[in-house]
Formats: structure tokens, sequence, C-alpha cells
């Protein structure tokens, strides 16, 4: 390196590194509202609600959905997980018509509080992080804190001047079109719904936790789709037949797992589904990575670059999973699992 070379490596780090992380502007499917709306307006979001008998039939189509476009999937689970709170919260009275969403994420660098009350009505204030679809949904329910400390879940409609988004916070390439921005609310309106902590007390809130594994596993299915089709047909190919059976271990234990916790929901509904639930997600997420990892190795680069639906899920997939806590999910199922009074695991 000259002495010329090495006096502007400094200057080329620094434009390196500012290049590198180059905020990438919003672009929004408006494609993607649409169909959320025509699936509002046709009944296809109208789905029976956890615990009633038909978990299954609620799941089979969230994994549809999710197998179609994973961006979708999260405004039409949002949106279904919605009304199904609604109902259980015995607040059909706050339903308005429109797209729903639910916002309950809770960092620490962000909180919403409620700073006044007026009869059935609520006065909101603070920044809410985590709110898929803010640009594209109606309404949410959000959690807000009371002035005791409690967590209390509210009603609010988006079109109110009270709300701003920060679209500038939402930089990811998978998952890009839900743009789940932080919301500044200041002196937003909302309608309490259900009582201080009931959100979370509630046996609906794990049958929702659920609900989510089931379109990470509707992805995964799309993509090992792509893999039998290409398995049957060409000339036989022991090394994409032996990633095709993987997948089919993985797909078969995991839906197994799915369909063993709609049926344990449907027979104990009042029960805490907390543990079958986490046990299910932990399932489905393996299975899942190892779906991703097998049909990838399998198909090499071509569908990745050339196929739309299986590109957008490709790179939406791994995003929309990590709604799992991973280890933290992995280390609370163990603790639960560690008590004297765990199931056995004989069979």
């Amino acid at each position: 390196m000259t002495s010329l070379q090495a006096a502007d490596e400094p200057r080329l780090q620094a434009s390196l590194e500012a290049f590198a992380s180059r905020p990438v502007p919003l672009e929004l499917d408006t494609q993607l509202q649409r169909m959320m709306q025509s699936c509002v307006d046709c009944g296809h979001a109208d789905l029976p609600l956890p615990g009633r008998g038909h978990t299954l039939a609620r799941w089979r189509a969230l994994a549809r959905i999710g197998g179609t476009d994973l961006a979708l999937a999260k405004l039409f689970e949002g949106h279904t997980d919605a009304k199904a709170i609604l109902a259980e919260l015995h607040a059909r009275t706050v339903d308005k018509p429109g797209i729903w969403g639910v916002w309950a994420a809770e960092p620490p660098s962000a909180r919403v509080r409620i700073v006044g009350a007026d009869g059935d009505r609520v006065m909101l204030e603070g920044v809410k992080a985590w709110c898929s679809g803010a640009l594209q949904i109606d309404h949410a329910l959000l959690t807000a804190w009371d002035q005791d400390d409690r967590p209390q879940l509210v009603a609010v409609s988006l079109d109110q001047p009270a709300l701003s988004m920060h679209s500038l916070d939402w930089q990811a390439r998978g998952m890009a079109g839900t743009a789940s921005v932080n919301v500044a609310l200041q002196g937003a309106i909302g309608q309490p719904v259900g009582a201080s902590g009931e959100y979370l007390q509630r046996r609906g809130f794990w049958h929702g936790g659920a609900g989510i594994a089931a379109c990470w596993y509707g992805a995964a299915q799309a993509l090992a789709e792509y893999l039998r089709k290409a398995c049957g047909g060409r000339s036989p190919d022991a090394h994409a037949e032996a990633h095709l059976g993987a997948v089919d271990a993985a797909l078969c234990g995991a839906g197994a797992a799915l369909r063993e916790c709609a049926a344990w929901i449907d027979a104990h509904p009042q029960a805490d589904a907390e543990l079958i639930v986490r046990r299910t997600r932990a399932q489905v997420e393996s299975a899942v990575e190892q779906v991703q990892r097998h049909v990838g190795r399998a198909l090499g680069a071509t569908p990745f670059c050339r196929d739309p639906h299986f590109a957008r899920l490709s790179a939406d997939l791994p995003v929309f999973i990590r709604q799992s806590h991973a280890e933290r999910d992995l280390a609370e199922l163990g603790r639960q699992q560690a008590r004297p009074s765990a199931v056995s695991w004989n069979l």
C-alpha cells in the first residue's frame, strides 16, 4: 500500500460504513391492503373462535394464508386475533368495521400510559413499538398502563390526528410490507377492553400464540412443495430426495404437534394452555428451520432469484419466525418441565 493509499484508508472506511448503514425508504405494497380488505369483506377472515371445537379449522385457515404470503398472514392473523380477543372479553360493542391489529409488545424503551378518563373513553400518551400494519389497518387493540401501573387493553381507531407513525424505524427487507413501525400517541382517545390485566390473564392468550405457529407451518409447507415438485419432475437425484425425506419428517412431526395442540385446546378450553403451546411452537419452529435449510440446499439459487412467491416466502419467513424468542422460550419450557409435577414423556 502506498502512502497515498494509506492516507485515504480512513476516508474509504468511513464511506463504506456510511454506505452499509444507509436507510432504505419504506415502500408499501398497495396490493397487500387491498387483499386483506377483500378477505374481510368476503368473510374469509371470519374464522372459528379458538377453544370452541374447531380450533384446527382456524389454524388451517391461518396456515393457508401463511403459505400464500407472510405479509398478508401478519395482517390476517392480527385481525383474526383481535376479533377473538373482543369476543373473549365480551367487547363486541367496541368492534367496528375495518381491519384490526393487536399491538402488545412492551420493550423497555417504549410505553403507552393512560393519562385521563372520561366515561368509557381514555386518553393515551407515549410511544408504542412494533405496531404491525400500522399504515394499512384501521383499528388496533394495544396495551397501555393505567395509573396503578397495570396493563390495560385499549381499542384505538387509527384515523386520529393525535397518532403519528415513524416509518424510518422499519428497515426490514423480509416482512418489509407489514411496516411494524413505532406509533406516537399524543392525547389519542381509546376505549378500554376488559379489566386491567385481563388481556394477559385470559385463557385465549396462549391459544393465539399457537395460531402464530400455524402461520409458520403454512409458509414452510409451501416451500416444501417446491422441493416435492422438483423431485417429481426430474430424473432421480439421491441428494434432493434425501432433503425431501428430511423435510417430510420435520413437517409431519410439526403437523402432528399442531393437531394435538388444537384437540387439547378444544377439550380443555378453560385450562392453562401455556405448556402445550410453548412446546408446539418450539416443535414448529425447529421444523421450519429444517425445511428452510433443506429446501434451499436442494434447489439452489434459482427459485430465490426467479420465483416471486418462493423468494418472498424465503425472505419473510426468517423474520416472521423471530416472533419466537428462541432460547429464551426454550429455557422457559425447560423450567416448566423441571417441576416435579411435569407430565411424563412415556408413550
